[in-house]
């Protein structure tokens, strides 16, 4: 048996001021994309043959430069008409929440699924695995065989799903099976912030998913949260459901409705995650806190929604204070590339004067400092992916008890993997500002307690005052019904 396996991911935050170009993707080919997509297991205990064609993992960024699309899609393309008379099977990672430059219809995800229908015809093989943070439409969802989704936010489960749906799309080649995912658009729009997996409702609907997943009817059932960070008329909450064959495509779409009445029906009880406060509340309960470590995010400048983490904002609202109660303060990080420049022909142990603060709006705008650069260290992407990502200088500011670590990317520092490559030592802070939006485990477990602070910005939290136009109506809870 041989299956092609390709993998597209790109978070596409509009309102940020700059495209996602080929650079800021990491790149594999051919034999690598099977471990960087964790399937290498899988294949070889199926005596599989997997194909690679690419593997491009934007992480999050602006909308994607049509140049920087073109060249994944045409390689994508390339490999299916290559192969399209050796392969038993498709399996794609595709994120869901990209949108291209000038791309009608902006997403990514369906045109690469349409060109491979042209190729392949309507009854081929094609699974796919999504991220739940994305957004799905019905043709996209009904022209794959099968479509299935994370169930944790955060993604804790991202490799195990890859493995599964590997799995399904193996047992069902080996059977002669023939299936098609059922779909359902919901009236509800949510940020991953009010899903996070831990609380409730999405607890109690994964544990309803696992349920469904156990009637051999239905291979498998997945509730899609969506993306907001650009507008679209896919945004919103979605369900798929695949029946085990066709027989069954009946039963699926009676599941799909009942799982689509049931997320419906708990719509009040999404709520943020942990403790959102506003900015000032967030500060003061921070500095108060005498139980142990805080970390504090900036949910304005959430980088792993597609934010630049630019923002200064914290920084400045720390400076400002009259009084630090002993507490030793990290910020981890603030994205300024020309800032870091200058700071990486300088050694540790240097005294620096600099400027950061890349002055893209007032929230980030620049801030002068005298310091102390203390460590020299290397960015890590997250997702456990030790591959690096960028440079980063931490600096021992002059006056005060804080220490800021100056990126050349916009990063999440959300694993613990990350301050080790940074050469900074998270359990020596008191406070620590990371640039997300609901907290990762990695951190989580070394947090007394954890705050989002409901900052302005790029990736502003509270979905219902944000400016879309291209959605359908009504919708919650921007419309009550």
């Amino acid at each position: 048996m041989k299956i092609l396996i390709g993998h597209f991911t790109s978070e596409s935050n509009e309102h940020v001021p700059y495209l996602g170009e080929l650079k800021n993707f990491i790149l594999g080919y051919g034999d690598e994309v099977q471990d960087l997509m964790h399937l290498r297991d899988v294949f070889k205990e199926n005596d599989v043959e997997a194909i690679g064609s690419i593997y491009a993992n934007g992480h999050t960024s602006g909308p994607v430069e049509k140049h920087a699309f073109e060249y994944i899609l045409n390689r994508l393309i390339t490999d299916v008409n290559k192969y399209r008379n050796d392969i038993d099977g498709i399996l794609l990672l595709l994120h869901g929440a990209s949108k291209i430059q000038d791309l009608p219809g902006s997403s990514g995800e369906p045109l690469i699924l349409s060109k491979i229908r042209d190729i392949m015809g309507p009854y081929f093989p094609v699974a796919i695995v999504v991220d739940p943070h994305g957004n799905l439409n019905q043709y996209y969802c009904e022209s794959a065989t099968i479509l299935r989704s994370y169930r944790e936010s955060p993604h804790t489960d991202m490799y195990p799903t890859h493995q599964h749906v590997a799995q399904l799309l193996i047992d069902l080649i080996k059977d002669n099976r023939k299936t098609n995912a059922v779909y359902r658009k919901l009236p509800l729009i949510l940020g991953g912030e009010r899903s996070v997996s831990t609380d409730e409702p999405v607890r109690s609907i994964n544990q309803l998913l696992d349920k469904v997943e156990q009637d051999e009817r239905i291979m498998s059932a997945s509730w899609h949260v969506g993306y907001i960070r650009h507008d679209s008329q896919n945004i919103g909450c979605s369900i798929v459901v695949v029946p085990s064959s066709k027989e069954y495509s009946e039963y699926a779409n009676e599941v799909a409705d009942m799982l689509a009445n049931y997320v419906m029906d708990k719509r009040h009880e999404f709520h943020f995650h942990g403790n959102a406060l506003e900015p000032e509340e967030a500060l003061t309960t921070a500095l108060d806190f005498a139980q142990g470590r805080v970390f504090i995010t900036d949910s304005g400048d959430n980088t792993t929604s597609g934010a630049t983490g630019a923002n200064t904002y914290i920084l400045r609202q720390f400076l400002a204070a009259s009084d630090y109660q002993d507490k030793k303060i990290l910020f981890a990080t603030i994205n300024d590339p020309n800032a870091t420049r200058e700071l990486l022909k300088q050694s540790e142990g240097d005294k620096v004067t600099f400027t950061v603060g890349q002055n893209i709006d007032e929230l980030s705008q620049p801030v002068k400092l005298s310091g102390t650069i203390k460590r020299m260290g290397i960015v890590h992407n997250i997702l456990g992916v030790k591959r690096k990502f960028g440079d980063v200088v931490t600096v021992a500011i002059d006056g005060a008890p804080i220490d800021v670590m100056v990126a050349n990317v916009g990063i999440s520092f959300a694993e613990l993997h990350q301050y080790e490559a940074a050469q900074v030592d998270p359990y020596q802070y008191d406070i620590v500002i990371v640039k997300q939006g609901y907290i990762f485990p990695e951190i989580n477990a070394i947090a007394d307690m954890s705050i989002m602070s409901l900052t302005n910005g790029t990736t502003y939290q509270v979905a219902e005052k944000l400016p879309f136009r291209l959605i359908d109506r009504p919708m919650f809870p921007i419309d009550q019904f």
